[in-house]
């Protein structure tokens, strides 16, 4: 390694070296799935069981989509939802809502296509998401999938961060701290 600082987790039994990086007044352990492909993978498969009997898999792009397509893959599932942060043209007709981010310092907007409106609509729904932390964007997902029409059966991510590793509705493979800079 470098100079760096760095938390050791274990996920599910793959053990990772995540950087620590200062936001605010915070350090956060950063877990990043893009382009790895064997953690994305593995955590995929580990989570397969958080998910059993749910109709469709429902995420917010941009960390979580990966996850959720091998996710999907691993279930059988020929489709997914993916909630979008930036409203394109494609969605006139979708729905959105507002949240806040512990990453993010400024109110944003989640956007549903009408598309995945109808896929998720009356359906079982898995939330999907790589860092639970104060909850903002999955409380944004599950507005979204409830203002759908969607059956919230279940809220899992891979790391649960801070105070969200008390919380009793989410499923999470590890956990990883926020301290006080």
């Amino acid at each position: 390694m470098n100079n760096k600082e760095y938390y050791k987790v274990d996920i599910a039994g793959w053990v990772e070296y995540l950087p620590l990086l200062t936001i605010a007044d915070f350090k956060i352990a950063f877990f990043n799935l893009h382009g790895h492909v064997g953690l994305t993978e593995h955590c995929a498969s580990a989570m397969v069981d958080m998910v059993q009997g749910v109709d469709v898999l429902l995420t917010v792009e941009s960390k979580g989509l990966q996850l959720t397509h091998v996710l999907a893959r691993n279930l059988g599932h020929d489709r997914y939802g993916a909630a979008r942060k930036v409203h394109k043209l494609y969605m006139q007709d979708g729905v959105s809502t507002e949240y806040r981010s512990i990453t993010t310092d400024s109110i944003q907007r989640l956007y549903l296509s009408r598309e995945d409106a109808d896929l998720i609509k009356g359906k079982k729904v898995a939330l999907v998401d790589d860092v639970v932390s104060t909850g903002g964007s999955l409380a944004a997902l599950e507005q979204l999938a409830l203002d759908a029409g969607a059956i919230v059966a279940t809220r899992c991510c891979v790391m649960a961060e801070g105070d969200a590793v008390s919380r009793t509705d989410i499923s999470y493979l590890a956990s990883i701290p926020i301290t006080k800079v």
